[in-house]
């Protein structure tokens, strides 16, 4: 669990040391939504941790399955081309969901997906410098990170009009 050092400080003359599990292969995965209302003034985060697990095409049709409970609308995702989004087992579920659509951001360009700002923020800021010893302690400390991102409207905003979307937000 080596973390992302982002600047660090000691007196002069003492180097600064951060202590990590030089092989643990612990971490913490996580799946994430950014949705805008239909009327395009207000925006919510929806996320699931994964602890200890990557990212499969099985999670990725529960989070589905979740947000079509959250969200009444139909539902547009657009996602980025990573294999759990383009599984077969992902896209039969969708299937089954006629008010779902999905879409897919052109192969390499990171820069249009807003939650690849929520990864940057989230890794940039809340997650720097934290050198977590047990998976419980980095599965909150993710899960906190998170869901302080989740409640600024003006943040989320701001990863939607960063992206270029052309979302008109009000």
């Amino acid at each position: 669990m080596a973390p992302l050092v982002r600047r660090t400080w000691a007196p002069r003359g003492y180097t600064p040391v951060l202590r990590q599990r030089a092989r643990a292969h612990t971490k913490v995965s996580v799946i994430a939504a950014l949705s805008i209302t239909p009327a395009r003034d207000r925006c919510a985060l929806y996320f699931g941790l994964h602890p200890n697990a990557n990212i499969t095409d099985d999670a990725v049709v529960e989070f589905v399955k979740a947000l079509t409970e959250e969200l009444p609308d139909p539902l547009l995702l657009i996602w980025d081309r990573s294999t759990p989004h383009r599984a077969t087992v992902v896209t039969d579920f969708l299937k089954e969901i006629p008010r779902v659509q999905r879409h897919f951001f052109p192969p390499y360009a990171p820069e249009l997906n807003p939650v690849e700002y929520v990864w940057t923020h989230t890794k940039m800021n809340a997650m720097a410098n934290r050198a977590s010893l047990a998976l419980e302690e980095l599965t909150t400390a993710a899960g906190d990170a998170m869901e302080q991102v989740q409640g600024e409207q003006d943040l989320l905003r701001s990863f939607l009009k960063h992206s270029g979307l052309p979302l008109r937000l009000r």
